[in-house]
């Protein structure tokens, strides 16, 4: 007898069991923003706050054209979870940064505002993605800055053996099932099969690897998805501990911030805890 195909619901609800209906449940509403200030620009309400910045609210849609004296954007509109999924790569001034899978932007600005004296290079394949890119280090980036932004368009699976060695810090944003995006899109959510998490597993296995070889000895490297599947997440960095364990070791922050949940190899943000995310993380240091 022909094996029955696992559902989208089956499989969620094997991994999350009893969590599982209240968990698609939020996801299936409109994620949590926050009004994030850029480049330390001030003058923002500080009311109302998760993980201490405002939430984005209707009203507050004409924050998108404000200005600052350099006619740069003063706010990004992200979700928190981001914000501590790039902070906890822990940017120094000198470093030299590779942001692997970079588009959309947002959290490439964080990187970016810690860095003086090194190197940003941002990665992006789809030269759609990539002009968006583009259009935010523009639009956010004071000039004298950009000069240290240098935008890619590499297969970043190539990264290893073309820059092997090179970077003290890499953020790998892997592409992702995306889940909370399929659930709001039923003609997508009707696609998806198993086989859909692990082939992407597969490459995002392939892109942690590429990140290890290109990360200098000492570095560290920041594996991050907004998937819930399991196998996108702590599986991946499993198998790099498994497979790569004499190249790298988990060196995992310690947070301590509302609804963070602490997995086998990472964290998750998931919305029915903390109203924020879906994001996972982890963190590998190169030995």
């Amino acid at each position: 007898m022909k094996k029955k195909n696992i559902t989208f619901d089956e499989f969620f609800e094997e991994h999350y069991q009893q969590r599982w209906p209240k968990l698609r449940a939020a996801l299936l509403k409109d994620s949590q923003q926050v009004i994030r200030s850029t480049f330390n620009n001030t003058n923002i309400r500080n009311n109302d706050c998760i993980f201490n910045y405002p939430i984005y609210k209707d009203e507050d849609k004409g924050i998108f054209t404000q200005l600052d004296s350099n006619q740069l954007k003063k706010y990004y509109i992200m979700d928190p979870a981001s914000i501590i999924c790039a902070k906890s790569l822990e940017i120094s001034e000198s470093d030299f940064v590779l942001d692997m899978c970079a588009a959309p932007g947002g959290k490439t600005l964080i990187l970016l505002e810690s860095i003086k004296s090194g190197q940003l290079w941002c990665n992006e394949i789809s030269q759609a993605r990539r002009s968006k890119l583009k259009n935010v280090i523009q639009e956010y980036t004071p000039k004298e800055m950009r000069e240290i932004v240098h935008i890619k368009g590499k297969d970043g699976i190539r990264y290893g053996l073309m820059h092997p060695n090179t970077f003290d810090k890499i953020l790998l944003d892997a592409p992702c099932s995306g889940e909370s995006h399929l659930l709001h899109s039923p003609k997508e959510l009707e696609k998806w099969n198993i086989k859909r998490t692990k082939r992407l597993a597969k490459t995002q296995y392939a892109l942690l690897c590429s990140a290890i070889l290109a990360c200098k000895s000492k570095g560290q490297i920041l594996y991050s998805t907004c998937s819930i599947s399991p196998f996108e997440n702590d599986e991946v960095i499993k198998r790099a501990l498994e497979k790569k364990g004499d190249s790298v070791e988990l060196n995992l922050p310690i947070l301590d911030l509302p609804g963070i949940e602490k997995t086998k190899y990472g964290y998750i943000f998931l919305p029915d805890n903390s109203q924020a995310g879906p994001i996972y993380f982890s963190r590998l240091s190169k030995k």
